[in-house]
């Protein structure tokens, strides 16, 4: 006999009753909030069958100790399952961290004793980290000096502390650029804090989460990272500024992502939440979102793309909820501009925001913001237009060859072809159609900067795959660790020979576009298959390895003025020997040598660019990386050769 099946669903918004635990979350901003992913508990059907005991007399008493056994194992390894594919993987999401590990672990640790929740799985910051090694990385983050302070950090990277939670994050733009220049593929900055790179996807268990670093000011979006030590003062902003490079490699992916993360929001995700409780919050924001100048358009492009169960971002100093509902991708990879634009959202179910995220509605947020580090629009630089369709057919029986040698009123009118993003159509691969936004506030007291989620997968088979660890205190984060992606390291490779770092006068490569990298990638993915996944070499190694020498307490960081050293950092050697591509980080002590004693490269003359900012100084021109791609700049042309050939380093 069968047990009937019963779902229980607790959604309840009622805020935490008052008690001492409560008190203290709401002194650290950090209240659990349970709006944004309801419990859901659900009991499958038990088949069970009543035994005989006259057909089992004849066995064994050791026998039937062993079935009894046996069944009782597979009893609870069942009822483990039943519970975990209803909870899903324990998440805190972090807006900015701002340097204050120490509060954003123990409003964590608060958070999940006030949940209910024995321990946390996965810790995510949403960008401005600040993984600060010693006070000569301060000399190279974006942020004035009156505001150069070292936080927490060091005492993680020194190993005076240890991360209580498998921690990961992306950058935003404030941040120790010297130490992520590094870590360009991703790596620990500390051990158990994992940075995600410039671009990346990783997998953690049932989950795979795809992140992009930075904020996106259009003058910088079409260069290359020509960033290198030592850093002149644009440089120590613009290497925050996201490449359109990073971003064309998320844009190929074609398999599902479950969570998708940003330091600034994507451009017009707030159409789809209470934008009367936004505009509340921050009154300015209602101009910059009618004029198109709030948020990161190239977030957007990837977010359409991925189409991500959750969507994390952070930078904006608010907490605010919205919900993106698209149409189901079409069953070809292969579809016509009129069907790709369908696949746009088509309506939005707008989460309401709390009534304690509607806090402090008058704050004018001046921390460490300059006026040229606000979040941008994207200008029309007709980069990202659709090719235009050519038209070759004949229309009443007049041919185009004839009609080209009729008077213009004879010409035959253009039919409307929508204009794709990039990214556009998405594959039929991409299954997912809601996808859930939260953007949360930088650490301080009183602020909403951290919330607890229950993330599931969007394919509910993958926590079947993944089940969690049969001690209960232990689950899920002792059982599984971070792995690579194979579709990502299949891209990693096909773009790695095109790279090019610290030359200010290369071109980035051209756009090829998908159906020409569809092939590349698809012979990449069975080097990856043969090389990393059969093998079993798809963990991250916990290889962390301290290069710049920790942070001395004698020295002032407001007072120290020369920059850090450039490294190689041993973890991006031990990616790039298994991905099979070269190693750009890298050079000699007589190489480095020669290059600081050059000092910073002259700064680029100060022109003003209509990027769609919101007001300050304009931007910073210069000729290199406009609108032109150019070429590759002797890259060989299309050749993909491995090894010494592949990408370029500047000097």
């Amino acid at each position: 006999m069968t047990t009937p099946m019963s779902l229980l669903i607790l959604a309840s918004r009622r805020p935490l009753q008052r008690s001492g635990t409560s008190s203290v979350l709401a002194a650290l901003g950090a209240k659990a909030s349970n709006h944004f992913n309801p419990i859901t508990v659900a009991t499958k059907p038990l088949n069970y069958k009543t035994l005989s005991t006259t057909s089992n007399n004849q066995k064994s008493n050791k026998q039937k100790s062993n079935k009894k056994k046996s069944n009782k194992q597979k009893s609870n390894k069942r009822r483990r399952m039943e519970i975990f594919e209803n909870d899903g993987v324990r998440v805190a999401v972090e807006g900015c961290g701002h340097g204050t590990l120490d509060a954003i672990y123990a409003a964590a640790a608060t958070s999940c004793k006030a949940r209910g929740w024995s321990d946390l799985d996965l810790l995510i910051i949403g960008g401005d980290f600040q993984a600060t090694r010693n006070a000569a990385d301060l000399s190279v983050m974006s942020v004035p000096q009156k505001y150069r302070q070292l936080g927490d950090f060091p005492a993680y990277y020194s190993g005076e502390k240890k991360a209580p939670y498998l921690t990961i994050f992306t950058s935003g733009n404030h941040e120790a650029s010297s130490y992520l220049w590094e870590l360009y593929y991703g790596g620990w900055v500390a051990p158990n804090i994992y940075y995600l790179g410039a671009a990346n996807v990783l997998r953690f268990g049932p989950l795979r989460i795809a992140g992009m670093g930075g904020i996106f000011k259009g003058f910088d979006y079409l260069k290359t990272h020509h960033e290198r030590l030592p850093f002149n003062q644009d440089d120590i902003r613009s290497f925050y500024h996201v490449r359109e490079i990073d971003v064309r490699k998320l844009l190929l992916l074609r398999e599902q992502v479950d969570v998708g993360l940003s330091h600034d929001w994507p451009k017009g995700i707030e159409k789809h939440g209470d934008t009367k409780a936004l505009w509340k919050m921050k009154p300015d924001f209602e101009q910059q979102s009618l004029d198109g100048s709030l948020g990161n358009p190239a977030a957007a492009y990837v977010m359409d793309r991925l189409r991500p169960a959750y969507w994390f971002s952070a930078h904006l100093h608010c907490k605010y909820a919205a919900t993106k509902t698209y149409k189901a991708p079409s069953s070809t990879e292969t579809s016509t501009n009129a069907e790709a634009a369908k696949q746009e959202e088509t309506t939005s179910a707008p989460e309401t925001v709390s009534a304690e995220a509607a806090a402090n509605p008058d704050e004018i947020d001046l921390d460490m913001e300059d006026e040229d580090e606000q979040p941008s629009t994207n200008p029309d630089n007709g980069t990202n237009a659709a090719p235009p369709a050519s038209n070759t057919t004949t229309d009443g029986g007049v041919s185009d060859e004839l009609r080209a040698q009729l008077p213009a009123s004879f010409a035959k009118p253009t039919p409307d072809q929508p204009k794709l993003n990039p990214g556009q159509p998405v594959p039929p691969t991409i299954t997912n159609r809601t996808t859930r936004f939260l953007a949360l506030d930088k650490c301080l007291p009183g602020r909403h900067f951290l919330q607890l989620i229950k993330c599931k997968p969007v394919n509910s088979a993958h926590l079947a795959a993944f089940p969690p660890s049969p001690n209960r205190n232990e689950r899920y984060r002792l059982q599984y660790r971070l792995q690579y992606d194979p579709e990502w390291l299949a891209i990693t490779r096909v773009f790695a020979p095109y790279l090019t770092i610290g030359d200010r006068t290369a071109q980035p490569p051209e756009n090829l576009g998908e159906e020409v990298y569809r092939p590349m990638i698809d012979k990449e993915r069975a080097w990856v298959e043969e090389n990393i996944v059969r093998p079993g070499k798809l963990d991250v190694p916990e290889n962390f390895t301290i290069t710049a020498p920790p942070h001395r307490p004698k020295v002032d960081p407001k007072t120290v003025e020369y920059q850090p050293d450039e490294y190689t950092n041993p973890q991006t050697v031990a990616f790039c020997e298994l991905v099979g591509v070269p190693n750009l980080w890298d050079a000699s002590p007589e190489e480095r040598a020669e290059r600081k004693a050059r000092g910073p490269p002259p700064a680029e003359p100060k022109e003003h660019h209509d990027d769609g900012s919101r007001g300050g100084r304009g931007g910073r021109g210069g000729g290199r990386g406009g609108r032109g791609r150019g070429g590759r700049g002797g890259r060989g042309g299309r050749g993909r050769g491995r090894g010494g050939g592949g990408g370029r380093r500047g000097g």
